[in-house]
C-alpha cells in the first residue's frame, strides 16, 4: 500500500522524540533532517519538502513546545498539521448543480493512468448520491476504449452515450448534451482520449471540447505510481488547458506516495479522489486530514466506518447480532461475513485503516493468506444447507464429500470446523462484545458482521 515505507520512517522518528523527556533544538533538528530523507525517499517534491520542514521548524522550536510536558507528543502534532495543510487543508467537493440543472465534469489525463474506469467509479458514485448521470464515449482513438467505457456503465447501472470513433469528439460531447437534456440526465461525464505522453493534438482537443461545451469541471486523473512524473503532468494540464482538480489512481500499489503529497503545493489544484482498487467501487473522496493520519501510522478510522456503512446491510448486521447473542450462527453466517469484508476491500484493506497498522502492513500481509480465505468459501459453498445451518451433522463421510467438492484435503475441512466451534465457545466466553452483560448495557463494541 502507499506509504508504507514513509509510516514506517516516520514512526521510528517520533518513537526516539517521545523517549526523551525535554527536547532541545538541536534535537528537533535532528529529527526533521530525518523527516526530510524519508519524504525526499517517498519522491516528494524537493522544493515541497524544503518547504515543510522548514515550517514544522519554526513551529517546533518555539517556547511552548519545547518547554511543554509532552513536547514529543507536540512535535508529532506539528507535522500532522502541516501534512494537512500541504495537502489542501479542506476536503473539495465536486460542484454538482442542485436539482435538474445538468453539471458537466470533462476527464482528462494521460493513456494508461486509468481515466476510462475512474470515470465509471465515479458515476457509479454519483448515482448512489441520487444523481443520474450519463457517461460520454470521447476515445475515438485507443481500441476498445468505448467497449470497456460501455462495458463498465453497464455494471454501475449508468448509460453511455457513443457515436463510435468515426466522428469528432468535440460533436460527440455536443450531442451528448442534448441527449441529457432530453433524457432528463444531470450529470453529464465526457471521456476524453489520453496519449502516451503531452502532445498539441490532445490539448486542442480538451480545448475545443471547454469551448463549445459549458464544462463546470475539468478532472484530470494522474497515476500515483509514476510519482514526480504525476506531478509534472499535473503542472502541465494545469498550465495549457486549466484544471479544477485531481484524481489520484493506484493508491492501493507499491507507490511511494510522493504524489499525493506534492501536487496540492505545486499546481495549487486539489485532490479530489483517490483510487484504491481495481474494483468499480474502490474510489475514496479525498480527505487531506485522515491522509495525514494515515501517513503517521494513526489510522483512519472514520473511512473505515464509512466503508461498513456503505457495504454492510443494516438488517443483515442486526439479524447477526441477534444470532451472536443467542449463539445461534451458523456457516451461512460465515459466509455472509465474509462476502461482507470482501465489499469492504478484504481484510488487508481494513487493517490498513486502523491505528497503528499502517506501518506494519509488510509484516501482516505475510500473514494474511486471502487464497486460504477462498478455499474456506469454497469448502461452506461445497455443504449443503442443513450442515450449513447445523454443523453437528458433519461426519466424516460428510467431510469427504466437501473436501472432493472444494478441492482440498479433508484436513482443512476439519480445521474450519475447529476453527468455527472454538469461536463459538469463546464468544460465550465474552458476551460484552455480544452486546450483553454490563459491557453491552453500557453500549459495548458490537460485531460490524
Amino acid at each position: 500500500m502507499a506509504f508504507e515505507s514513509l509510516t514506517d520512517k516516520l514512526q521510528n522518528v517520533f518513537k526516539k522524540l517521545r523517549s526523551k523527556g525535554r527536547l532541545t533544538e538541536e534535537d528537533v533538528k535532528a529529527a526533521l533532517k530525518e523527516v526530510k530523507m524519508a519524504l525526499l525517499e517517498a519522491d516528494v517534491n524537493f522544493k515541497v519538502v524544503k518547504q515543510f520542514t522548514k515550517s514544522v521548524q519554526e513551529r517546533a522550536v518555539g517556547q511552548d513546545v519545547m518547554n511543554g510536558l509532552n513536547p514529543g507528543q507536540m512535535v508529532i502534532k506539528i507535522v500532522n498539521d502541516e501534512l494537512v495543510s500541504l495537502m489542501g487543508s479542506e476536503t473539495t467537493e465536486l460542484p454538482i448543480k442542485p436539482g435538474n440543472e445538468i453539471t458537466v465534469l470533462m476527464m482528462a489525463g494521460l493513456q494508461g493512468a486509468g481515466k476510462t474506469t475512474t470515470a465509471a467509479k465515479l458515476a457509479g458514485q454519483l448515482k448512489s448520491k441520487g444523481k443520474r448521470p450519463l457517461l460520454v464515449a470521447c476515445d475515438v482513438y485507443r481500441p476498445a476504449a468505448i467497449t470497456q467505457l460501455q462495458v463498465n456503465g453497464e455494471k454501475q447501472g449508468v448509460e453511455v452515450f457513443s457515436m463510435g470513433d468515426k466522428q469528432r469528439p468535440v460533436d460527440i460531447a455536443k450531442a451528448a448534451m442534448e441527449h441529457a437534456r432530453s433524457h432528463q440526465q444531470n450529470v453529464v461525464m465526457i471521456d476524453t482520449a489520453g496519449r502516451l505522453h503531452i502532445d498539441e493534438n490532445m490539448m486542442q482537443e480538451l480545448a475545443d471540447i471547454k469551448e463549445n461545451v459549458n464544462v463546470d469541471a475539468t478532472l484530470l486523473v494522474v497515476d500515483a505510481m509514476t510519482g514526480q512524473d504525476a506531478v509534472n503532468v499535473a503542472k502541465t494540464f494545469t498550465d495549457k488547458v486549466g484544471i479544477d482538480g485531481v484524481i489520484l489512481t493506484k493508491m492501493d500499489g507499491d507507490t511511494r506516495g510522493g504524489a499525493a503529497l506534492s501536487i496540492k503545493a505545486v499546481t495549487g489544484k486539489p485532490i479530489l479522489y483517490v483510487g484504491m482498487g481495481e474494483k468499480l467501487s474502490d474510489l475514496e473522496q479525498f480527505y487531506p486530514e485522515r491522509m495525514a493520519s494515515r501517513i503517521l501510522g494513526m489510522g483512519d478510522v472514520m473511512s473505515l466506518i464509512e466503508k461498513v456503512e456503505a457495504s454492510v446491510d443494516q438488517d443483515q448486521a442486526l439479524e447477526m447480532q441477534k444470532k451472536l447473542k443467542k449463539m445461534d450462527f451458523d456457516f451461512n453466517d460465515y459466509l455472509t461475513s465474509m462476502e461482507q469484508m470482501n465489499k469492504m476491500g478484504g481484510i488487508g484493506s481494513i487493517l490498513n485503516m486502523l491505528p497503528g497498522i499502517g506501518g506494519k502492513m509488510k509484516d501482516i500481509e505475510g500473514m494474511i493468506d486471502e487464497k486460504a480465505m477462498d478455499r474456506t468459501k469454497a469448502i461452506i459453498l461445497s455443504m449443503t444447507q442443513q450442515e450449513r445451518s447445523n454443523p453437528s451433522v458433519l461426519n466424516v463421510s460428510r467431510k469427504n464429500r466437501i473436501a472432493k467438492g472444494a478441492g482440498v484435503d479433508i484436513a482443512e475441512v476439519n480445521r474450519l470446523v475447529k476453527q468455527f466451534e472454538q469461536s463459538k465457545k469463546m464468544m460465550k466466553q465474552m458476551p460484552g462484545m455480544m452486546g450483553g452483560g454490563k459491557m453491552g448495557k453500557r453500549g459495548g463494541f458490537k460485531l460490524p458482521f
